[in-house]
């Protein structure tokens, strides 16, 4: 799977995912920092990349829109790279299987 760590998760995130054996890249990374959702959704779904993110607009989009990308919402106020990879870790197995079964809006509390 691939997954797109949206802006307001920190980019040692990433390493959550690839230490789980999957690609995933931060938005900064791709020079979409500063864009808005739209574009970022836009560039998700036609790359097949999963959102992982803070902001429940993606999640909106895709309840609107079988078109938006799928969407790992995490829902976990502020915390540091290691208490996210810590709370994500052990859920990836979970999380992993969820998008493999074709559910399209994760949430991670």
């Amino acid at each position: 799977m691939r997954f797109l760590i949206d802006a307001q998760l920190p980019p040692g995130l990433v390493r959550a995912f690839i230490d789980a054996g999957h690609e995933a890249v931060h938005v900064a990374d791709l020079g979409l920092l500063t864009e808005d959702d739209v574009k970022i959704g836009a560039y998700a779904a036609k790359a097949g990349m999963i959102v992982v993110t803070k902001d429940e607009d993606f999640a909106t989009m895709r309840r609107l829109s079988t078109d938006a990308p799928r969407v790992l919402w995490v829902r976990i106020g502020n915390a540091t790279n290691r208490a996210l990879s810590m709370r994500i870790q052990p859920l990836m197995p979970e999380i992993l299987a969820a998008l493999a079964a074709g559910e399209e809006i994760i949430e991670v509390r």
